[in-house]
């Protein structure tokens, strides 16, 4: 086949696109075309606007090659934040993998309660993960003294590189909760596991994120039992929770409680302050 021919069946950046689209559709992916331009991006190395400039353009055979391993992954329902190895999170670009949960725009709001902070104040963020929230909350706040715990090595190893990628100067220790943290905060904020033991999960979740930073418990409360019970007298507590917990746990705190509610309308951040 002369090389015209083979040049004119590529392809095209839109052609693949739509079919990339259909596939991920027909898996039951929630935002097909969002996920095929994300994947095609990473395949070819260019923002997802340079997709819309050559759209009529012929896809170079490798970067297909690429795209169309990212589309399978993906067709398997592996999150695309994971495929493509980064998270946007507020102000900051963040390294995710498996060993840490994906950052969810909901728990931006605890970042926001850490805003609220005097000048100088000092926070740990409590299960930190990729360090989301500690490292969100240092970039838009240098003045305050912030720390992340994790007791899961791989998840700190996570935020401990997402943090020297930043140039961040949180301090990520390795602790079961508060467990073994000898200094006071003026401010705990905390993204614990809450899903109820045998809640169902979309397949992103339940087959790729880590299930020890899921679950907790028969009504999900059992680690926001024991962060509330081992807590001592900080001014300012920030938990988010799930889907209907937000009384239940404004009942165990002291103090004036809030209780803030997401974009969805979902009472998401109880927040304790004294």
């Amino acid at each position: 086949m002369p090389e015209a021919a083979v040049a004119a069946a590529a392809p095209t950046v839109a052609g693949a696109l739509r079919d990339a689209t259909a596939v991920l559709a027909a898996a039951g992916c929630d935002t097909p075309r969002l996920d095929a331009e994300l994947l095609l991006a990473q395949a070819s190395g260019v923002g997802r606007e340079r997709l819309v400039l050559d759209a009529r353009a012929a896809l170079d055979p490798s970067a297909l090659a690429r795209f169309d391993a990212l589309v399978v992954r993906r067709a398997a329902r592996e999150p695309v934040a994971y495929i493509i190895g980064r998270k946007a999170f507020r102000w900051i670009m963040l390294h995710v993998d498996r060993r840490a949960l994906i950052p969810r725009p909901e728990t931006e709001l605890l970042v926001e309660v850490g805003l609220t902070l005097p000048f100088g104040a000092s926070v740990v963020d409590v299960g930190t993960g990729s360090g989301a929230v500690a490292l969100a909350l240092a970039d838009e706040r240098p003045d305050l003294t912030v720390v992340g715990t994790d007791m899961d090595p791989g998840a700190l190893t996570v935020a401990c590189e997402n943090g020297m990628r930043l140039g961040s100067k949180v301090e990520f220790v390795r602790a079961d909760l508060l467990d073994g943290v000898d200094r006071r905060f003026d401010a705990v904020l905390a993204n614990l596991p809450y899903v109820p033991d045998g809640a169902e999960l979309p397949p992103e979740v339940a087959r790729y994120e880590p299930i020890s930073a899921l679950f907790g418990g028969s009504d999900g409360l059992d680690v926001i039992r024991r962060v509330i019970a081992g807590l001592p007298d900080v001014p300012v507590l920030g938990l988010e929770v799930g889907a209907g917990q937000a009384p239940a746990v404004a009942a165990m705190l002291a103090g004036s409680v809030e209780v803030v509610r997401d974009l969805a309308g979902h009472e998401r951040v109880v927040v304790a302050r004294r």
